[in-house]
Order: C-alpha cells, then sequence, then structure tokens
C-alpha cells in the first residue's frame, strides 16, 4: 500500500516536535498535526510561562533585600499585565520558533484537530492522510475534581492569562505545579493559602526535602494546610468566593485553582476505531519502543504516563525517530537518574534516589547533610536556610541521589546529574575541589554522615 506520509505525528508539543523534526531530517516523509498552539504544554502553558512567573515572583524578595546593599528606591509596585503581556510576546516568539523548525526540517505542518480513523489513516479537517506509522503526542490536561461550583475554579492553564492579580488566593494540590503556583502568587503579595489532602506535599521527593521546604514556605507567609480538601465552591453576590472544606469549615477567597493532576489528552481522538489499549491509570499502553497494541501506532510523552517530563518527552521523540529511521543511532532511553526540579520559591533540585527508595532497595546508605544560610543573604534580615542531603552506598561508595532545596537548585542539580551518571563515589566528591564561596561547594565539604 501507498501511504501519502511514512509517519504522521498528532501533538505538536516537545515529544512530537522532536520525533517529527529528526525523522524527517532521515529522510522521511512526515506531517505534523496541532490544533491548538505549537510547542505544547510546556512552551505556552507549563514550564517556560510558569518559570517567567517565578522570576517575576522571586524579584520582590531581591528587592528587599537590595537595601542591605545599600540600594535605596521608593516603594515597589507591580504591574501584573505588564508581566503577562511581556510574557505572552515571549511565547508568541517560541511558537514561531517551532514553527519555522518544523518547516525548516521538512515537515508538513497541518493545523487542526487530529482524529484516527484507522490505523493507517488520520481526518483533519475533513480531509484524510494516510501514513505507515501514526505517533500520538497529545500530552496531558488538568484535571478538576467533580464537586460543586467547580465552574468557578481555574487550573494552571488559566492561570497564565488572568486579566487581573487576585487580592487572595487558593491552591488545591500537593505536586509541581501546586507547589509552584502557590509560591508565584505569594511571592506576587498574594494572601495564598495551599491546601493538600495528603500529609504532605510533594509526595515521592525525599522526606527531608519536603520537610524543609514546608519551613521556607511557611516562613514566607504561605497559609499551608495539609490533610484538607475542598467539598465545594459557591460565588457570593461581591464576586469572591466561598470555599467548604472537608471538614465543614469554609474559607472566603477571590480565586480557586486547582492543580489536582492532569489526564491524558485522549478526547475524541479516535481510539475506538483502532484496537489502542489503555493502562490502568488511562494513559496510553506501549511497549519498550513506545508502540502500542495497535502495532502501526506508537505514543509517547506524557500521554503513556512514563515519566512525565519535557525532557523526558524529547529523549522519547529522539529514540523514536532514531528506531524507525536511522536504526543504527538508535539508543533506548535511559529512565535512571533522571534529574528535576520544582520551581517554588526556594527552588528544589533532585537527582537519584531518595533516602527512602534507597533503603527499600536494599542499600546500606549513608547520608550527609548541610542546612546553612547563603553568603548573598548574610547581609540581609533574611532567616531562609539552604539544605543540601547526599545519599551514598555505604558499601560501594558511590553516590546515589543528590538532593537540595535554595536558590539555583535546578542550576546546581544539573551537573550533579552527570556526575551520578558517570558513577560518582562519595570520594570523587570528597577529592573535587570546590568553587569558592558559592553554595554548590557544600556538595564537595560534606564529610560527617548524619546517620552514623
Amino acid at each position: 500500500m501507498a501511504f501519502d506520509f511514512d509517519l504522521f505525528v498528532i501533538g505538536a508539543g516537545s515529544g512530537g516536535v522532536r520525533a517529527a523534526r529528526f525523522s524527517a531530517g532521515f529522510g522521511a516523509r512526515v506531517a505534523i498535526a496541532e490544533s491548538r498552539y505549537l510547542g505544547g504544554t510546556c512552551v505556552n502553558v507549563g514550564c517556560v510561562p510558569k518559570k517567567l512567573l517565578v522570576y517575576g515572583a522571586h524579584y520582590s524578595e531581591e528587592l528587599a533585600h537590595a537595601h542591605a546593599y545599600g540600594w535605596s528606591a521608593s516603594a515597589p509596585e507591580f504591574d501584573w499585565p505588564t508581566l503577562i503581556a511581556h510574557k505572552n510576546a515571549e511565547i508568541e516568539r517560541l511558537n514561531g520558533a517551532y514553527r519555522s523548525l518544523l518547516v525548516k526540517s521538512g515537515v508538513t505542518l497541518i493545523e487542526g484537530h487530529a482524529k484516527l480513523v484507522d490505523p493507517h489513516t488520520v481526518e483533519i479537517n475533513g480531509q484524510r492522510h494516510t501514513a505507515e506509522r501514526i505517533l500520538l503526542a497529545t500530552g496531558t490536561w488538568p484535571n478538576v475534581p467533580d464537586i460543586p461550583g467547580k465552574e468557578h475554579a481555574i487550573t494552571s492553564n488559566d492561570a497564565f492569562f488572568l486579566d487581573t492579580l487576585p487580592r487572595r488566593a487558593i491552591v488545591m494540590g500537593g505536586g509541581y505545579i501546586a507547589v509552584e503556583f502557590a509560591s508565584i502568587f505569594n511571592g506576587l503579595g498574594v494572601e495564598t493559602t495551599q491546601l493538600y489532602r495528603g500529609e504532605l506535599f510533594l509526595r515521592g521527593f525525599d522526606r527531608s526535602i519536603r520537610e524543609h521546604l514546608r519551613e521556607e514556605l511557611t516562613k514566607k507567609g504561605l497559609d499551608l494546610r495539609f490533610r484538607t480538601t475542598i467539598t465545594g465552591i459557591d460565588k457570593q453576590p461581591d464576586g469572591s468566593l466561598r470555599v467548604t472544606l472537608d471538614d465543614g469549615a469554609t474559607l472566603d477567597t477571590d480565586l480557586v485553582m486547582f492543580a489536582t493532576g492532569r489526564r491524558p489528552m485522549l478526547d475524541d481522538l479516535g481510539l475506538e476505531n483502532t484496537r489502542i489499549a489503555l493502562n490502568d491509570e488511562g494513559f496510553i499502553r506501549v511497549d519498550a519502543h513506545y508502540v502500542t497494541t495497535e502495532p502501526s501506532i506508537l505514543a509517547l510523552g506524557d500521554v503513556i504516563g512514563r515519566v512525565q517530563l519535557t525532557p523526558v518527552a524529547t529523549a522519547e521523540g529522539m529514540a523514536v525517530a532514531r528506531r524507525l529511521f536511522r536504526p543504527s543511532e538508535y539508543r533506548p532511553v535511559d529512565y535512571h537518574g533522571i534529574p528535576t526540579a520544582v520551581f517554588s520559591l526556594p527552588h528544589i533540585g533532585t537527582v537519584g534516589l531518595t533516602e527512602d527508595q534507597a533503603i527499600l532497595a536494599g542499600h546500606n546508605i549513608t547520608v550527609y547533610e548541610s542546612r546553612f544560610g547563603t553568603l548573598k543573604l548574610a547581609l540581609t534580615e533574611s532567616n531562609e536556610k539552604t539544605f543540601m542531603r547526599l545519599i551514598v552506598d555505604s558499601d560501594t561508595d558511590r553516590v546515589l541521589g543528590v538532593h537540595m532545596v535554595g536558590a539555583d537548585a535546578g542550576e546546581i542539580i544539573q551537573g550533579m546529574a552527570v556526575a551520578l551518571k558517570a558513577g560518582a563515589t562519595k570520594r570523587v566528591f570528597d577529592e573535587t575541589i570546590g568553587i569558592h564561596p558559592t553554595s554548590a561547594e557544600e556538595f564537595v565539604t560534606m564529610r560527617t554522615p548524619v546517620n552514623a
């Protein structure tokens, strides 16, 4: 059978774009369809704009500390519309960059909603296209629980386009997005409450890191309430919102944001016209090569629910392109030792095993810690503390995990991830000369175990 394309990608996010670009570069005939925005969640309503808002929120602290360094100025004023306008301009620039990358790579870009007609056919805007293989990279979408008044709440998607900054806000959730937006609102002067149904946010991160962040966020005035959830939202005559909690108590606020998980974007995708199966969590089931239970259709990125991080989706896209069209260069994605950051204020950076994970895996471990005030804050009245942890295998001396809460944690942990990937031992850390005076040098000066 003659097909219109060798590969048809549905979804122009990070993973889809990478797979499309490189497949075309390897000589394949490739098309990509996108119904919403080029670059996907990360570029438009995720990592990139969120980090810009984090920068904006952090300026409140920078300005507060400036006087200790001799700077004086009138009381600063924050203008939300200015930040959003500049953010929008940057995202528009990135959308154009993605479009240019695709076109220059020889990919056929089709804008519109794509639906599977059969295992080799996609329909968009009333026109059908055939392909030897189809790749699903549609990502995820915020999930809002079905409670009375949920129509009055927003998600992170909406938060990037608020006309005005609220005076009061409630953020419901305990994952990356909830913690980051609670920090953003709080840093911008919003009276912010974060609610989470569990005992402590950021489940899956090192326990000590989570506890330290809780302390630092509380110092900054963020109202954290755990083992609490919202059961209803009522709009008041003055436009404010009254939130009812599971214990019957109520809170008044001006904005409620749910960050309570994301569902795979499978809406009207036509999966019923194929043999594609979902896993128990509702994500697309794939094998080690990202092939679904329909052999001609692959899937990658957040829609498969494996590791929902942009760089992982990009790596998966690269792996798919190579395996299909340049097999001599194919390398499977290594899911071990993936570094990540939470851009709360202060930031979290982490790579490798947590203390609990290391013990569960059967390692005999030694733990090293350092908690200190940074030099930058020494002249200020700030009592913020940076916190670092090393998890070391006592038998092999290999460093199993590196964790940090503090300024530039993500920047520092990226280098640590290279060290862990290379198999660095604690002795290698100890024999590495630090850069003084920096926070990062603490990672190579820890000598006394805390669990000895």
